[in-house]
């Protein structure tokens, strides 16, 4: 039986802990400030605050490149030779990542590629999602495992409100005007990914300890999610009070696992301190 190995970018968010556990390899995309390239983990989250404090301006991010691809790809291929990779990769509607990684695997056979059109806590969706199916079918068939996958990714629901208007403004999301009556207000918006591409739906109003509930109550009237598994994402600022508060709500709707995952640092830069979101899969 040949080995089947899954990969994914950083903007995945995929927690380390869950990574190791299913031998999924994860190449990093780039966090660009002071004029310096970072790779998106090596870069301590509490840095790109202090950049903002600082200056009142975000890092900007870059993909993965075409040659990272073939560096990434090959090295998996020295260490296990005979392997089929199948890499699920952030959306292409919001970054180019997916494309070079396209380019490098024109060099490569057996090797298998699959557009998400997810971010973070949905992209993680996803590729747990194939880690089980992988655990409960380990003879699956390469075609058959990615036609699986790729039936799942409209059925991944993401949803998420930045902790910080000065982020979006500072990255040109939002106008200063906006910027100014959202802050007056105390509005927050929040954002979707709606066929690959983030997307401002809807606007919410209040702390986030009443935006985020509301937010997940209103998730799970839209979306008929899965509850064997939900996906809870924060950037760190997020207060441990709301999380508890999330955790008891999970519960009360009937969630039986869910996972907590860190914003890394493709996420903070936009999202800002202290921002919520939730994922899941549809059945």
């Amino acid at each position: 039986m040949r080995k089947i190995i899954l990969t994914t970018e950083s903007g995945a968010d995929l927690p380390e802990d869950l990574a190791s556990r299913y031998a999924v390899q994860v190449v990093p995309m780039h966090i660009i400030m002071d004029g310096k390239d970072y790779l998106d983990g090596s870069l301590p989250i509490k840095d790109i605050y202090d950049y903002y404090g600082r200056t009142k301006k975000i890092p900007s991010t870059t993909s993965t490149n075409a040659h990272e691809y073939q560096e990434f790809f090959t090295k998996i291929k020295s260490d296990y030779p005979d392997c089929i990779i199948v890499h699920i990769g952030y959306t292409s509607k919001a970054s180019s990542s997916f494309q070079n990684a396209v380019i490098a695997a024109e060099e490569f056979e057996d090797l298998f590629l699959i557009d998400a059109l997810n971010v973070t806590g949905g992209l993680t969706a996803i590729v747990m999602y194939a880690v089980s199916l992988l655990e409960k079918e380990p003879d699956i068939e390469p075609v058959r495992l990615v036609e699986k996958i790729e039936s799942m990714v409209p059925k991944s629901r993401l949803a998420f409100i930045p902790g910080s208007l000065e982020f979006l403004r500072a990255g040109g999301r939002v106008s200063n005007i906006a910027y100014l009556g959202g802050a007056l207000l105390k509005i927050k918006p929040c954002i979707e990914l709606i066929d690959g591409k983030l997307v401002s739906t809807k606007k919410y109003r209040g702390k986030m300890n009443v935006v985020s509930e509301k937010l997940m109550r209103e998730f799970l009237t839209q979306y008929n999610i899965d509850r064997e598994q939900l996906y809870f994402i924060y950037s760190i600022g997020l207060e441990e009070s709301i999380k508890q508060q999330m955790d008891e709500l999970a519960k009360e709707t009937g969630f039986k696992n869910v996972k907590w995952i860190q914003a890394g640092a493709m996420i903070t830069t936009h999202s800002g301190p202290g921002g919520f979101g939730v994922a899941g899969l549809e059945l």
